[in-house]
């Protein structure tokens, strides 16, 4: 478990290097979710995301890289947002471990 100080003011990690599934579940728990397969799946694939665009994916390349990667039911808004609820992009990053993504309030 990881100190509050680890976290920026919105419940960002500061660092990418202290994220492991641990921190993703301690972060998912503080958000009132608990992680699925399917939870895992995106976190996973987002990512994969980072680490091929060296950026978080906003809701847009979000969705078509979810049906791009997991196929077409699974790459729509309504789905994600069954998964991480407000904005999926932003919640998604967040347990992932990721940067906000850049255009997310």
């Amino acid at each position: 478990m990881l100190p509050p100080s680890a976290f920026d003011r919105e419940g960002f990690l500061c660092r990418l290097d202290d994220w492991s599934p641990a921190v993703a579940e301690q972060i998912a728990a503080g958000e009132q979710i608990v992680l699925t397969e399917a939870h895992w799946e995106v976190i996973h694939l987002l990512r994969q995301y980072y680490s091929e665009f060296d950026s978080s994916p906003a809701m847009r390349a979000l969705v078509k890289y979810c049906g791009f990667k997991l196929g077409v039911d699974k790459g729509r808004s309504i789905y994600l947002l069954s998964l991480f609820p407000g904005s999926p992009a932003r919640l998604g990053s967040k347990i992932a471990g990721l940067p906000k993504p850049a255009n997310c309030l």
